[in-house]
């Protein structure tokens, strides 16, 4: 029982899973695939919501109210996830950035945008961010993947044996896909140059990997580098598991605020000039 609890454990640093669908939601055909998403609120910039490795855009449902509250948002299905189409092409995280700008652009969503991401999905905001940072107002990573997460004793050739059964059993083919392409995001992420202009909000889990091992200790150490990736980014170490949207919403909501705010200062300065 041990070693499926700690199988659950570290699995959770990079796997969110949840089947149920959000009231509200609709469903768009963008790019001849139908995606699933919810769009609510007013204003700008647009708030956007990447959901986890497994996840849905349930995650989101604590923060959902008090966001739309105060900003337009969106938040979505990646494909193959709850009632979007799966996607014959690569789950890589160029590919993720492309669809999610489609759908953007077919709801008619103007940039710059307030990027939100947790756990995998912080890893593809951050490659929208570095790929096209005129299109994002500010960056919110919420528990990320590091670009370097499956390097070193992250690497799931490097896995125990239990572990790699724990994920084959528990995990969607969409799933398996985008972790299989995990290293290439990250290169992606890796090969591209940081706007710092850009105000960036990184929320890190305190209780996130459990036993110690050397795997937890390596995602411990990445999850703590993640702000250093940023230049002048603000890290504030949540006193949460990795399921920061859902155990504590109210830092999440918080963070977006403090984006909002920044990207507004950040248009101000610029039309003072």
């Amino acid at each position: 029982m041990k070693k499926w609890k700690l199988a659950g454990l570290l699995l959770s640093l990079i796997l969110s899973g949840c089947a149920t669908t959000m009231p509200g939601s609709a469903i768009d055909t963008t790019g001849g695939r139908k995606v699933e998403y919810m769009l609510a609120g007013q204003g700008a910039p647009v708030v956007v919501f990447e959901n986890g490795l497994g996840a849905t855009l349930d995650w989101w449902s604590q923060v959902w109210p008090a966001t739309v509250a105060e900003s337009q948002a969106l938040a979505y299905n990646r494909a193959g996830y709850g009632r979007s189409d799966a996607s014959t092409g690569p789950r890589d995280g160029a590919h993720v950035v492309q669809e999610l700008r489609a759908l953007l652009q077919a709801r008619q969503l103007p940039p710059p945008y307030v990027l939100v991401g947790h756990s995998l999905g912080g890893l593809y905001m951050q490659l929208f961010a570095r790929q096209h940072p005129g299109e994002v107002a500010a960056l919110v990573l919420v528990d990320s993947t590091h670009p370097d997460q499956v390097k070193g004793a992250g690497n799931p050739d490097q896995w125990p044996t239990w572990l790699k059964v724990a994920f084959r059993w528990t995990t969607s083919d969409t799933a398996k896909q985008e972790l299989a392409a995990l290293d290439a995001t990250g290169n992606q992420v890796s090969r591209l140059p940081v706007d710092p202009s850009v105000p960036v909000f990184v929320l890190s889990a305190l209780r996130a990997t459990g036993v110690p091992s050397a795997l937890a200790d390596d995602a411990s150490r990445k999850r703590a580098g993640i702000a250093h990736l940023y230049p002048g980014a603000v890290q504030v170490w949540v006193d949460s598991g990795h399921g920061i949207p859902l155990e504590k919403p109210e830092a999440v909501v918080g963070a977006i605020r403090a984006a909002v705010r920044a990207a507004g200062a950040s248009r101000n300065a610029a039309g003072a000039q």
